[in-house]
């Protein structure tokens, strides 16, 4: 292993010398059950012993702690922040609202590990706001009227994230993921663009929603609800840190598709994007007869961008990058 640069006093050769960070298995009894945890340390270049380094102990315990709450399918001090930020909601309230006392999740926070039966409830509420909402109601009493409004509006909020596909939902999780900024107009058009280029490429659509032949292009109206605060703004909600790691569910195909769309639409502006789809047949056709200004409702059948995009990808290639690029730069020069 090649010299990192680090450098700390090593005892041995009873000098400064550089050290090299490396992995140890150690096995520890806790709790009269033996695990065996891997561990980082440091190697003296020179001589080949263990140095003592600052903060190598604090990140041992870390190390041990995170691999002993997933061998023991214990809930993560990350996992327990993420749902305080998802429901809005405090520590001692929190605590109190999962029926346990008041400063558990403080104690949690801190580092204290949780009892499995305590874990399993974190768990369930941080998968299922129905779950959540029934421990509000349980313990409601517990709460101040403040505390419980506002934990049980944000509950509800969540809920309605579950009013679309649970592919439409790891599939929007996953441009989350990609892009850093992301407007409810913007989030429209690359759903329907992946659609179109999923469906060209696989022959089958990647979620079952339909989407609407509306001024602005082609819109899924459950997005549109679940997004409409947000109007013209990026789109920063608390609530899809319920969803963070679903994503990883997608197949690899999937991915590929957001992928290329990411990387290629998604370089655009959402007006830039509506003039694409002004331009492509499945729009113009749904609003046959409608005035530039007219609102409409048509549908635009799956059926319908699919045969549009088998046959884009006949012209461009579109299951690759460059192909994609190709096109847009065809339709945004037809609509300047």
């Amino acid at each position: 292993m090649a010299r990192q640069g680090r450098t700390d006093f090593c005892i041995e050769c009873r000098k400064k010398t550089e050290y090299l960070l490396q992995k140890k298995d150690i096995v520890k009894n806790i709790r009269d059950k033996d695990y065996t945890f891997g561990i980082t340390v440091a190697v003296c270049a020179d001589c080949g012993e263990e140095m003592s380094i600052p903060g190598l102990i604090d990140k041992n315990v870390q190390e041990i702690d995170e691999q002993y709450r997933a061998a023991e399918g214990l809930v993560s001090i990350d996992d327990i922040e993420r749902l305080m930020k998802i429901y809005k909601i405090g520590k001692a309230p929190l605590s109190l609202a999962l029926g346990f006392g008041e400063i558990t999740i403080s104690r949690y926070l801190e580092g204290q590990m949780p009892s499995k039966e305590y874990s399993d409830v974190i768990k369930s509420v941080l998968s299922s706001p129905a779950y959540m909402k029934k421990k509000l109601m349980e313990n409601q009493k517990k709460l101040t009227d403040a505390a419980y409004r506002k934990a049980f509006t944000a509950t509800e909020s969540i809920e309605r994230l579950f009013s679309i596909s649970d592919k439409m939902l790891k599939v929007i999780a996953y441009i989350f993921e990609k892009l850093e900024e992301v407007t409810p107009l913007m989030l429209q058009k690359l759903l329907y663009f992946i659609q179109g280029v999923y469906s060209a490429l696989y022959g089958k659509p990647i979620f079952e929603e339909d989407c609407r032949a509306w001024i602005h292009g082609p819109v899924y109206l459950e997005v549109y609800d679940l997004f409409r605060n947000f109007k013209y703004n990026p789109i920063d909600d608390a609530r899809f840190a319920i969803l963070e790691g679903k994503e990883d569910s997608l197949t690899e195909d999937e991915k590929r598709v957001i992928d290329l769309v990411v990387n290629t639409f998604g370089m655009y502006s959402g007006k830039a994007l509506e003039k694409i789809t002004h331009h492509e047949a499945p729009w113009l056709e749904a609003r046959k007869g409608y005035g530039d200004s007219i609102p409409s409702n048509e549908l635009l059948p799956k059926e319908r961008i699919m045969n549009y995009y088998i046959l884009i990808n006949q012209k461009y290639g579109i299951n690759t990058e460059a192909g994609l690029r190709t096109y847009i730069y065809d339709m945004l020069s037809k609509a300047s």
